[in-house]
């Protein structure tokens, strides 16, 4: 059983202490610790193969941490019963598989399920959020739509409104830009930066760090080689530390106020 709504209301919405990941024999990060609170957004970035992924799901308790710890609400995943897990957090991953043919509708409702009893059906407040959702996500009208005859940017904006529907305290998108333009892109990531003002977590991996830049409050940066970065966004987000993550020179910039960062 997870801790009380009070506990952990007050706690750290998600914490990891001493966190160090293993591949086979590869380490993908050293140990390094975090806390994330209440109106908080985290951005885990670092060149492809760097391990973003699989820190992800290890925050979101999806595989167990090689050493350390990982804390939701100031208890560990094992004091969490899976639907309690899936009322406080959200997880979107990489990737949208549809084997099934089903309306728009029907698939953003789906995230509604953690807060069915176990024989419940979705009601008319479970279609308003439903609805609401596809509006927050520019596909009102789309309801009724199947889900296969959508394009990839489509999809993924359903998958992030199924997401909105679940209602979690804390989100773990992981690279919830797939297949968006870059209307949507900034749109997305405005709609997850309202929901952290507004006292949500969120924590996502992006492959760009301007954005990052731009929405972050804190920043994981992984090298490849087992390195990691954890702390603010301004103190990580230097041009010698990206340029040896990525493996390429970086130069920092100021523009109307905004840190951008170029390839020399």
């Amino acid at each position: 059983m997870k801790t009380s709504g009070a506990s952990a209301s007050a706690s750290p919405l998600l914490e990891a202490d001493r966190l160090a990941l293993q591949a086979g024999e590869r380490w993908l990060c050293c140990e390094f610790s975090l806390k994330l609170a209440m109106g908080e957004c985290l951005v885990l970035l670092g060149p492809n193969g760097a391990g973003k992924t699989t820190l992800l799901h290890t925050l979101a308790g999806l595989r167990a941490p090689s050493v350390g710890t990982v804390r939701l609400g100031g208890a560990p995943y094992s004091e969490w019963s899976t639907l309690d897990a899936a009322r406080f957090r959200g997880v979107l991953p990489q990737q949208q598989p549809d084997h099934f043919a089903a309306s728009v509708l029907e698939s953003v409702l789906i995230g509604r399920h953690p807060h069915l009893g176990r024989w419940g059906w979705e009601g008319t407040d479970d279609e308003r959020i439903a609805r609401a959702a596809l509006a927050d996500v520019g596909l009102t009208g789309f309801e009724q739509r199947d889900i296969l005859t959508l394009s990839g940017g489509e999809r993924q904006r359903v998958a992030v409104a199924a997401l909105l529907a679940q209602a979690p305290t804390l989100f773990l998108l992981d690279e919830p830009l797939n297949h968006l333009d870059l209307r949507y892109q900034i749109a997305v990531l405005s709609l997850f930066r309202q929901l952290a003002d507004q006292g949500r977590g969120v924590v996502m991996v992006l492959h760009d760090i301007n954005l990052a830049a731009r929405f972050a409050d804190h920043i994981i940066l992984l090298d490849g080689q087992g390195g990691v970065i954890a702390g603010d966004r301004d103190t990580v987000l230097q041009a010698d530390c990206l340029s040896h993550a990525f493996g390429h020179p970086l130069r920092r910039f100021e523009l109307d106020g905004r840190i951008t960062f170029v390839p020399d």
